[in-house]
């Protein structure tokens, strides 16, 4: 019969740092397995936002504008039809918001898909759908220049989300702060 080894202090920590490096190892090729199919996942993820917020287009162009990217859409005849801005903040509620808002050329919001989002769920994460075309608080068709689009409760036009002013606000800020972007971007 195999001798058993004592319990002591050394032998404890050589068993547990022993365990913590297999652990360690085990972790690490588990990250170098998923990291190129979580990459692939979040720019198909990218990739089918752009497409359902912008009108249109043949060619996308990439260009950083204020430090934001813009995918800038262009039809066949290299006209310009409209950008979608990635843009978010972290003042919802949750914590992190992040969009994706598309503008046609003439700065008109198209739409607007969620990339990330930390919000409650029936809450705060009803902002998916609550400032779409047909939700109670749309954005889809206004024009955020001249004067921001803020909640009813702060003297604004826009419905909030109920019981979740903190993400309504924080939505609206993204919406802000991306068209600031479009209204800089040069063609």
């Amino acid at each position: 019969m195999a001798k058993k080894a004592q319990s002591t202090l050394p032998n404890m920590l050589m068993a547990l740092t022993a365990i913590a490096l297999v652990a360690a190892a085990a972790l690490a090729a588990l990250n170098g397995v998923t990291k190129e199919p979580i990459a692939q996942a979040q720019q198909a993820k990218v990739t089918r936002a752009i497409s359902a917020v912008l009108p249109a287009f043949d060619r996308l162009e990439d260009r950083d504008v204020d430090g934001t990217l813009c995918h800038i859409g262009y039809d066949a005849e290299g006209n310009f039809v409209g950008a979608a801005i990635e843009s978010g903040n972290d003042k919802g509620f949750g914590g992190h918001l992040q969009l994706m808002v598309g503008f046609d050329k003439e700065g008109t919001v198209c739409g607007y898909q969620i990339l990330e989002t930390h919000e409650t769920p029936g809450l705060g994460a009803k902002a998916d759908q609550w400032f779409q075309k047909d939700g109670k608080g749309c954005v889809v068709g206004l024009k955020p220049f001249g004067s921001a689009l803020t909640v009813k409760k702060d003297g604004g036009t826009v419905d909030a989300i109920s019981g979740s002013t903190i993400t309504s606000r924080a939505f609206l800020g993204i919406v802000n702060d991306a068209a600031e972007v479009f209204s800089n971007i040069t063609i």
